[in-house]
């Protein structure tokens, strides 16, 4: 009797972690000069995009305010992909949380929509107050560890929140923006994992001088009907913070 075995080969793809951009020209800005705040969807660590339609907010809280200049925002196209930017010139001193609402981007193969609600803290002429302050936000990410003027290797710390409590055992994707496209040892090493504990607080060591993202996902409350069907959403909490070289 011949016993046949059918061998079956498995394809296994690597789902690219979705990330919503916003970077400034520096976390740390003590000249009186224009700022450009870039904005994009895409992989950081492998730079590709994805068009980014424009957002339902973008501004800054600053001191208690809110300034909306979503309708100051610029398109922008990099690699024939919709981005967007914002000039400006800061006139006050203090602590600045650029913060993007992004509108829901559809994920075919994940059969769910993407909004990663995203800040960035930039202090100005050295203020170093107000970065640890929510901004309410219904998916949140509040630094413990100040977000700005941190060097490689540092560790960054943040507690997640959702509809202002905090998220037990979230998970926290981080994944370092790779202009220089470096390569990973294996597509493991892409996007990092790790898990906040009983009270939504994480720590991550940074090794390498550059721009971080911290993504939050958690599924939202609220579902978005398309072609007649109901479908999740990722709701992200997103900070994107950055490390200098120690000279």
């Amino acid at each position: 009797m011949k016993i046949l075995f059918t061998i079956a080969v498995f394809i296994t793809t690597v789902l690219q972690a979705h990330f919503q951009v916003i970077m400034p020209d520096s976390d740390n800005v003590t000249s009186t000069k224009k700022q450009n705040v870039n904005i994009m969807f895409m992989h950081p660590f492998e730079q590709t995009y994805m068009n980014m339609e424009k957002p339902n907010f973008f501004g800054y809280f600053l001191d208690g305010k809110k300034v909306d200049l979503t309708n100051k925002l610029h398109e922008k196209s990099v690699e024939g992909f919709k981005t967007w930017n914002y000039s400006y010139k800061f006139k006050e001193i203090g602590d600045y949380q650029f913060f993007i609402d992004p509108k829901p981007y559809f994920e075919p193969s994940e059969g769910k929509f993407i909004r990663h609600l995203t800040k960035v803290i930039i202090d100005v002429q050295n203020a170093g107050e107000g970065w640890d302050t929510p901004i309410g936000a219904k998916a949140e990410i509040v630094p413990l560890t100040r977000p700005y003027s941190l060097y490689q290797g540092n560790i960054f710390s943040g507690q997640v929140f959702y509809k202002g409590k905090a998220v037990k055992n979230a998970e926290i994707e981080v994944e370092y923006y790779n202009p220089l496209k470096n390569s990973a040892p294996t597509d493991m090493h892409i996007t990092q994992v790790i898990k906040a504990d009983d009270n939504g607080v994480f720590h991550f060591a940074m090794p390498k001088a550059g721009w971080w993202g911290f993504a939050a996902l958690i599924e939202d409350d609220i579902t978005i009907k398309k072609d007649g069907k109901k479908y999740p959403i990722e709701l992200g909490a997103l900070i994107w913070v950055k490390t200098y070289k120690m000279k």
